[in-house]
């Protein structure tokens, strides 16, 4: 389950990817062994961004 942080930065980079850079969505999982969030983005998947337990985007 997501943090409170986590869910914020994925509210905020949701909101870049769709409405500002106009780039779909592919994939939002948690990644099991970081418990980071994975977004999976772009026209041909090549945007990756990972957000920390803390929100910190990568």
């Amino acid at each position: 389950m997501p943090t409170y942080a986590q869910l914020e930065g994925l509210y905020r980079i949701s909101y870049y990817l769709t409405y500002l850079a106009l780039q779909p969505i592919h994939l939002v999982c948690v990644d099991e062994r970081s418990k980071n969030l994975f977004v999976l983005a772009g026209y041909d998947e090549e945007i990756e961004i990972e957000i920390a337990r803390n929100g910190e985007v990568f």
